[in-house]
């Protein structure tokens, strides 16, 4: 195997970032493809017994067993790292499995943690239910108050830890602030960037250490395969993140990882389309109900800020119903092209009701803090003509008396 001609890193970062999700940490074998391969092998073979010897010592480059190395998913990882600005990546089973390690693999008995209240139903029970099992200390903060941060700030802090957007309440983190306060105090900033992904938002740029995603998400896109990824420096993904994915194994298969290279492929032009099309929608909604939680529109209270840090305003957004969870249904129920789906990032739009689905688990004392009530209702835009979701929004909007 080799890297394609040019494929030294000082050259492709001086890539635009849709070069790059094309062409990155591209290798070739001698055959010469043009796509990339898929190595469906779990192990690699050796002309002697010195080689695996050396790789085993890390004394020489090359492949031992998939679990740690293998061609097609070290292509990804080299690609989300050079869209993302960042020194390295590795990719995992899942979002949650990438979420879970970026923490696990830092954090200590004793250790505290500082989390987003507004967050993925699954990051907050890693917060409040599985960290304290584990002798980690964890408090949640409104992410948007910028004193909240420094205020809750303990002699063992470690790790600051959110999500911006938020997810479904789009709460904008104030990545500059937050980041340099965590600096300053020795912390590190673990941001969930999966409603954006580095073509919309780089983390990285504002001060962040670590970047983590669900690549199911916009990355793959198209709601094939389960995938997630975790950048930072090579010291962190190095010294932190691989000791304890070696030995806890969520890695990801070279099939999915390959589906994710195909996604990013056209990652550019869906997420701007996609951007575009949430925008139409919620012009169309935001005099129709009560509440829109949208950062591209000027009426959200972070509008600027949002805007300051996407290069995109996103192609996810949330509405608030009055009538609660019997009149959020309603309007699901009405709809004849979106699918009722508590998916993301897909190119086909999809809409969910976040307190029976992605935020049941955390119970309703919880979404009530984070502020996901029962008359929310997330949507995902994806590819459809605009003109085409607003005439199905229209029938749900109809169906729930507005």
């Amino acid at each position: 195997m080799k890297r394609t001609t040019g494929q030294d890193r000082s050259i492709t970062r001086n890539w635009r970032p849709a070069t790059q999700a094309v062409r990155a940490g591209t290798w070739r074998s001698e055959m010469g493809e043009t796509s990339e391969a898929i190595f469906a092998t779990s192990g690699y073979t050796y002309e002697d017994a010195a080689t695996p010897a050396a790789r085993f010592a890390g004394e020489q480059d090359g492949m031992t067993y998939s679990r740690l190395q293998n061609p097609t998913v070290q292509m990804l990882e080299e690609r989300i790292a050079v869209l993302e600005g960042a020194e390295a990546c590795r990719t995992q089973a899942s979002g949650m499995a990438a979420m879970t390690a970026a923490l696990l693999c830092q954090l200590s008995a004793g250790d505290h943690i500082v989390a987003a209240r507004a967050a993925f139903g699954s990051c907050r029970w890693l917060v409040d239910s599985l960290l304290p099992r584990f002798g980690i200390e964890g408090t949640v903060i409104d992410s948007t108050d910028n004193a909240a941060w420094e205020a809750a700030i303990r002699p063992n802090t470690r790790v600051f830890f959110f999500e911006t957007p938020a997810n479904p309440t789009l709460d904008i983190v104030d990545l500059e602030y937050v980041c340099g306060l965590a600096k300053a105090h020795g912390i590190t900033t673990v941001v969930d960037n999966a409603f954006c992904t580095p073509i919309m938002q780089r983390p990285m740029d504002f001060g962040a250490d670590v970047v983590a995603y669900s690549a199911t998400k916009l990355m793959d896109g198209q709601g094939r395969v389960l995938a997630g990824a975790v950048c930072g420096s090579e010291e962190f993904i190095q010294d932190k993140l691989l000791p304890f994915q070696r030995n806890t194994g969520p890695n990801l298969s070279p099939f999915n990882a390959w589906v994710v290279l195909k996604g990013l492929e056209t990652l550019h032009l869906r997420a701007r389309q996609q951007c575009d099309n949430a925008l139409k929608l919620g012009r169309f909604l935001e005099d129709r109900v009560p509440t829109i939680l949208h950062p591209g529109l000027e009426r959200h209270p972070q509008h600027a800020l949002a805007m300051k840090q996407m290069t995109m305003p996103g192609c996810i957004f949330s509405i608030v119903l009055d009538g609660g969870r019997e009149q959020a249904h309603a309007f699901l129920d009405a709809l004849e092209l979106i699918d009722l789906s508590n998916n993301i990032g897909d190119a086909r739009s999809l809409m969910c009701h976040p307190a029976s689905t992605t935020h049941h688990s955390v119970g309703p004392e919880a979404r009530a803090e984070m502020g996901v009530s029962e008359g929310m209702l997330r949507l995902n835009v994806g590819l459809e003509d605009a003109d085409d979701l607003i005439e199905d929004l229209a029938r749900g909007l109809a169906a729930a008396g507005l």
